[in-house]
């Protein structure tokens, strides 16, 4: 695979995470490590079925211990770091200080091996950057209080972890996409063994629900994280760190059109430019 075409996977993991809040509002009120529990068995799942025909996919498995670290740490470490932001501060707030890791990638990109960090590069996550400050601060936050701290640190936290597992996963160039099925079986248990200390189990109440949950774990939860490790590994790096700031945009959107938000002049300025932003840092492979 070419480093144009991987990186134009990669992008669909973008497309597909930003389906992850409409679809998670259609889920119901399962609770939060439930729901990635279950997702994310599904994950694994999707990721099994690509075995079927290839006998030696299994040895894919025996990897070393910090390929797993990387791997478990970075998805089950940045999805509990994101619930608990999203618990304990203002969703705003929580996302504004997420939604670092697409700079971080881009800028922990130029500790690579082979990779050079360019000027547009760096302008076109800093526009991404400022689309998403308006973006957030125009979606309505309840007022910051002292007790937020916990939750805001947890989301800051958050974002250096999953820019480390993606940076992490270029290093680990050698490691073969097919493990990432089992990092999210990993995920999975780890968040039902959390979710038995720290929830009550609620199933869901409709076939929507049912569904919805379903589509979590096939595309944001499932092949999103399998486009995301080839995109990670053999693409542009730095293209994908910058266009991942489009995520919140098109999040919103989809919001949108299934009629869970409304649209306004916010989103209007924030989608020049978040777009504008990936448009410039995109500039390579679009000649």
């Amino acid at each position: 695979m070419t480093p144009r075409a991987a990186t134009l996977l990669g992008l669909t993991a973008i497309l597909m995470w930003s389906l992850l809040a409409a679809l998670t509002v259609a889920s119901g009120s399962v609770p939060a490590f439930q729901l990635a529990a279950m997702t994310f068995a599904v994950g694994a799942l999707v990721g099994f079925l690509t075995w079927i025909g290839r006998p030696n996919a299994t040895r894919a498995l025996r990897q070393s211990p910090l390929a797993w670290l990387v791997g478990i740490g970075g998805l089950f470490g940045y999805h509990a770091l994101y619930f608990l932001a999203l618990r304990f501060a203002p969703p705003a707030e929580a996302g504004l200080l997420n939604y670092l890791w697409p700079l971080l990638i881009v800028l922990f990109s130029s500790l690579l091996p082979g990779e050079r960090l360019a000027f547009h590069h760096i302008v076109g996550a800093l526009l991404g950057f400022a689309g998403t400050v308006i973006l957030l601060l125009g979606s309505g936050s309840s007022e910051f209080g002292a007790g937020h701290g916990p939750g805001l640190i947890a989301a800051f936290v958050a974002a250096f972890v999953w820019a480390a597992y993606s940076v992490m996963s270029r290093k680990l160039k050698s490691v073969p996409t097919d493990v990432v099925a089992g990092f999210c079986l990993g995920t999975a248990v780890l968040s039902a063994l959390v979710h038995g200390l720290v929830e009550v189990t609620v199933w869901p109440d409709t076939i929507g629900q049912w569904l919805a949950i379903a589509a979590l774990g096939v595309g944001p939860v499932g092949a999103a994280f399998y486009a995301w490790d080839i995109g990670m590994k053999r693409g542009d790096i730095r293209v994908l760190g910058a266009a991942s700031y489009a995520t919140p945009l098109l999040s919103t959107a989809f919001l949108i059109l299934a009629g869970f938000a409304q649209p306004s002049v916010n989103i209007a300025v924030a989608a020049v430019l978040i777009a504008g932003g990936g448009l410039i840092a995109a500039k390579d492979i679009m000649k």
